[in-house]
């Protein structure tokens, strides 16, 4: 018989990222973690040197959202760990998998503080799914197990893994063990049970709502992302003409050009979208959480509607509207049991007649198109039409990674999402600085296709610094840099809300200089300020594949994101593109003195 393997605490945790196939890990080494930065050096696996460690989070971050595998990221102890505090919060909002390993302090210095010594797992206890503090280096394989297990089953979320830095010590003898891997069945989680199967019983109730409605919406959020439930989203929709919403974190979960799809819901949703759920007389939530900024105010939220709320997390069951038929498990078995039942049940043509209730939604999409109206020559570049110009000149699985305002909102408006995973931003926790990082975790996953960062000025100034390690690592991402010379989003609700009153928004179009900033940090670097020029820079963009390209657009200040729910208000009270609102308005006030 063979002996055992003897490894030491690092040695073994470097193993069992090998073991649970880990490609990537996004990490800065530092004091208390630099025992694992020793036999990282012989590993399988590659190692990305972030040049912050919030960058090392939110690239883990992209990386899950791309590949659906989990993302891993690894940093020392005190501030960095502090550092990553921001991508757990957002991971655990956005139910993204990830696992986390921090350095701490040696187990006898816990308490006394210790230089970078910080309460890791006690700070973020409240935005993980779970996190460990491991005390013994014969553990370390057991956890990381169960990390991972964690980080992806259920719902998924962010875990982390905290370790004191004598149990991975090559130089101490009690850091070394027998090496071993335990299987799943053998990790001990009696109080972690994901309710993955659909109650049939559920499913049934819920297939006699949807046969009978007249008005069915499909709301469809990041859970059906999750759950790898797009090619049966689809043909669920198919087989029941449902028209279909796919909130901010569902972008690409059912094809955009598709005739059922009526775009994004919610505060700057369009207005066919808000207001069919509005109108609707049946809501199938499926893995969407409504949202504050798609419910608006909750008790003005589509009022007439029954709800079905398929969630594979019970504590979104009621959390905020009350379902008519609640379902827990994933949602991909869920549809799977619909599409059956529904069959069962003689559909298609078992259905409701719901001819009149399409005709009025294809109504509202005539009448109020998302629109913008084009610069008159001379004047700075309309966002909204560099974003055309990008989506219709880059490869159509194109993955987009956003950042978080009026960029966001608009690369999700204009942009076509026909491919699932190729819609990458921060929606629960809104994170600035988000996109750029993301994207180059994206890049790291999927090589072979074309990223774009959509990035605004506010943005690009807080993690910019990562595309050195874009260009270092030969990670070749591409940023579409929105200049439009303000924090844009604040800026628009001080415009709207505050009487014009603008308080600490304007950064500059010209400071920073970002094309010599671009160079600087290893990326090719162009500007374009005159509509005639975006497509050949664009083009020009697309082609290079060697290094980062970053494109300053330098966009016009005042535009603001139509359509807008204000905040708190209720999506009836939608406003629209200056432009149509004249329109609404008179259709309102008809509406309202035929009452």
């Amino acid at each position: 018989m063979t002996a055992p393997e003897r490894l030491n605490g690092g040695q073994a945790l470097i193993k069992s990222l090998e073991m649970e196939n880990v490609e990537v890990v996004f990490g800065y080494p530092g004091g208390a973690i630099l025992p694992v930065y020793d036999p990282i050096i012989d590993a399988k696996l590659r190692h990305v040197l972030v040049r912050h460690e919030q960058g090392a989070g939110h690239m883990a971050e992209g990386y899950a959202h791309a590949t659906g595998k989990p993302g891993v990221c690894m940093v020392t102890s005190g501030p960095a760990a502090t550092n990553v505090v921001t991508p757990l919060a957002d991971a655990m909002l956005d139910s993204v998998p990830m696992v986390c390993i921090t350095g701490q302090v040696a187990l006898a210095a816990i308490g006394t503080d210790a230089f970078q010594e910080c309460d890791t797992t006690g700070i973020t206890r409240s935005i993980t799914k779970h996190n460990f503090l491991v005390t013994r280096a014969e553990d370390i394989p057991r956890v990381i197990r169960t990390a991972f297990h964690i980080a992806t089953t259920g719902r998924p979320g962010p875990v982390l893994v905290d370790i004191p830095k004598d149990i991975v010590d090559a130089n101490n003898p009690a850091a070394y063990f027998d090496w071993y891997w335990p299987e799943i069945e053998d990790l001990e989680l009696p109080g972690y049970q994901p309710n993955v199967d659909p109650d049939p019983t559920a499913i049934a109730d819920a297939v006699e709502l949807m046969l009978a409605a007249e008005r069915p919406v499909l709301y469809v959020g990041g859970g059906v992302l999750k759950a790898r439930g797009a090619e049966v989203l689809l043909e669920l929709a198919e087989l029941t003409n449902i028209p279909v919403v796919t909130t901010l974190m569902a972008r690409g979960a059912f094809p955009d050009s598709h005739e059922l799809c009526l775009g994004m819901p919610g505060m700057h949703g369009n207005y066919t979208a808000i207001t069919a759920i509005q109108q609707s007389d049946l809501l199938i939530a499926m893995g969407s959480r409504f949202d504050d900024r798609v419910t608006g105010k909750v008790g003005a939220f589509a009022p007439g509607a029954k709800v079905i709320h398929v969630d594979i997390d019970p504590a979104e069951q009621g959390k905020v509207r009350m379902p008519d038929v609640p379902i827990v498990g994933d949602c991909r078995l869920a549809m799977e049991l619909m599409v059956e039942e529904l069959k069962a049940k003689g559909a298609p043509e078992s259905l409701a007649d719901s001819s009149a209730w399409r005709q009025q939604v294809s109504g509202w999409q005539e009448k109020y198109p998302l629109t913008y109206e084009q610069s008159a020559p001379g004047e700075l570049l309309k966002p909204q039409y560099v974003l055309e110009r990008l989506r219709d000149l880059s490869p159509e699985d194109t993955i987009v990674a956003s950042g978080v305002g009026q960029h966001q909102m608009w690369a999700s408006q204009y942009w076509t999402f026909d491919h699932p995973y190729t819609w990458i931003n921060s929606g629960g926790l809104g994170t600035m600085g988000f996109s750029i990082p993301a994207a180059i975790g994206a890049k790291a996953g999927m090589m072979d296709r074309t990223v774009w960062s959509v990035d605004g000025d506010g943005n690009f100034q807080m993690t910019a610094q990562e595309l050195v390690t874009a260009a270092v690592e030969k990670i070749p991402i591409k940023v579409a840099l929105m200049n439009n010379a303000y924090l844009g989003m604040v800026r628009q609700w001080q415009s709207l809300f505050y009487e014009e009153r603008l308080s600490e928004v304007y950064l500059s179009h010209d400071m920073p200089d970002y094309v010599k900033w671009a160079e600087a940090m290893g990326c090719v670097a162009f500007r374009v300020e005159d509509p005639d020029e975006v497509d050949a820079v664009i083009q020009k963009a697309n082609e290079i594949n060697d290094r980062p390209v970053v494109i300053e657009f330098r966009c016009h200040s005042e535009e603001n994101v139509y359509p807008m729910v204000p905040a708190g208000g209720s999506n009836d009270a939608v406003i629209v593109d200056p432009t149509q609102q004249p329109t609404l308005d008179a259709e309102r006030a008809a509406k309202e003195a035929s009452q």
